[in-house]
């Protein structure tokens, strides 16, 4: 199964290697016989009739390992956590002393000494790739704060979850994966493995699972482009409304697991820290939360993949959550909600399937803002749920009423963009002459 998914991506970059070719021949070939370049051009067709493009694309599968592949993985995980914790040390002490940083490539040949100095030699029995990949991960989490995509760096501690990444060197079988200094580990493939394999990320959740995710290079047909437009307006009662009208109720998974967390909170704080009692209280508490987290992720999987089916045009608001979340009586349910990993979703997603996501400005009136007659409102409370317009006199749903503006700014935005005649989508010129049957001037891809 894995071995075909490598022969087929081999088989994909051969093709795309004979097409450039055959184009490069026809492009300097003046004297070629015009009967042989039509030949030639029906020839290629099948290869030019789909436009491909090279996405990544990630595969989780669960892993069984034994004990004694369980101790070589807390070995590899402890180890890569040393080397986080360390650089991310050395890079706070340098910035207190010196008001600069300390380079990636510099703290690379650092943790590389580090692990022939005298009372770290025990480094040497991680593998070299996972603690140099570990650097790599602490110089994106940095690059990801300055860019104000996440928090600062924390330390990193052993009761979290664990994870780690190989660049290279793993391979799979039937049922196994293989990782250095590990082994062989039992792995349930519950579905194929597309594409060619990057990297691999070994993760230990606080459950006690273990799982790997493998990034893969999927090379994809460009997908055509689609009828269908929705403008969508999150919220907190409802999680969507959408300009047709309909709503989506918001399934405030963890109210309602929330009375027993607390029950199992209060469990926990009673037993005797270091105990046994302690931690199976402890894998109790952590397995109610991962079903929370994953009764949450697979709503915004399945919604998404709802809305980049039907619609080729998805309006949404670029909501600033982090603004948001300083409300305090609203600042629990807007962080349950999913907001960001549903619009990232929505975003990968569309550009797989052929859906245009087009985010509408944060400070766009949609909700003050009259869909019949235009006209703005000078102030909406949050608790006003429905409004009439003073001019028009129509009566509106707060929500309904500013999807329905969303869809009308997300047009006008679309139109802005593309005032220059470019197509939303990919463009298809190749595929609607070669459906017509006419034969094109050629040219490179």
């Amino acid at each position: 199964m894995l071995v075909n998914a490598v022969d087929e991506f081999r088989a994909k970059v051969l093709r795309n290697l004979m097409q450039d070719f055959i184009y490069g021949l026809l492009a300097v070939s003046t004297l070629l016989d015009h009967t042989l370049m039509e030949q030639m051009f029906w020839y290629i067709i099948p290869f030019k009739h789909n436009a491909y493009m090279v996405i990544h694309k990630a595969f989780r599968y669960r892993l069984y390992p034994t004990a004694k592949q369980q101790q070589a993985l807390a070995v590899q995980f402890g180890h890569a956590r040393f080397i986080w914790n360390w650089a991310l040390t050395l890079r706070k002490a340098a910035y207190k002393d010196t008001g600069k940083g300390i380079g990636y490539y510099e703290l690379k040949r650092r943790a590389t000494a580090l692990k022939y100095q005298a009372g770290t030699e025990w480094l040497q029995e991680a593998d070299s790739q996972v603690l140099q990949a570990k650097i790599e991960d602490l110089e994106r989490a940095y690059k990801n704060f300055f860019e104000k995509r996440a928090k600062f760096p924390r330390f990193k501690s052993k009761r979290d979850g664990q994870a780690i990444r190989y660049p290279q060197r793993f391979k799979f079988d039937e049922n196994f994966t293989y990782l250095p200094k590990v082994g062989w580990i039992k792995t349930k493939f519950h579905r194929p493995l597309e594409g060619r394999p990057k990297n691999v990320t070994v993760s230990k959740t606080k459950t006690g699972k273990y799982f790997v995710s493998i990034q893969c290079e999927v090379e994809m047909v460009e997908p055509p482009a689609r009828g269908g437009e929705i403008g969508i307006d999150l919220g907190v009662k409802s999680f969507l409304a959408t300009s047709e009208g309909w709503k989506r109720d918001n399934p405030r998974h963890l109210q309602q697991a929330e009375k027993k967390l607390k029950r199992l909170h209060r469990q926990l704080s009673r037993r005797v820290k270091g105990s046994a009692g302690r931690e199976k209280a402890r894998i109790v508490l952590a397995r109610q939360h991962e079903k929370v987290a994953n009764r949450r992720r697979d709503f915004l999987q399945k919604l998404s993949t709802e809305l980049v089916g039907r619609y080729g045009l998805i309006g949404m608001e670029d909501l600033n959550v982090r603004g948001m979340l300083k409300n305090r009586r609203l600042a629990k349910t807007i962080a349950t909600t999913g907001w960001g990993a549903f619009r990232r979703m929505l975003e990968y997603k569309g550009a797989w399937y052929g859906s245009y996501v087009h985010k509408v400005d944060r400070f766009f009136p949609s909700s003050k803002t009259c869909n019949r007659c235009g006209h703005v409102l000078d102030e909406l409370p949050l608790s006003v749920r429905e409004w009439q317009c003073p001019i028009c006199g129509t009566i509106h749903d707060r929500d309904i009423n500013s999807a329905i503006n969303i869809l009308n700014e997300t047009r006008a935005g679309v139109a802005r963009s593309h005032a220059g005649g470019e197509s939303v989508r990919w463009r298809q010129g190749a595929t609607i002459l070669t459906e017509a049957g006419s034969l094109p001037a050629f040219s490179g891809r």
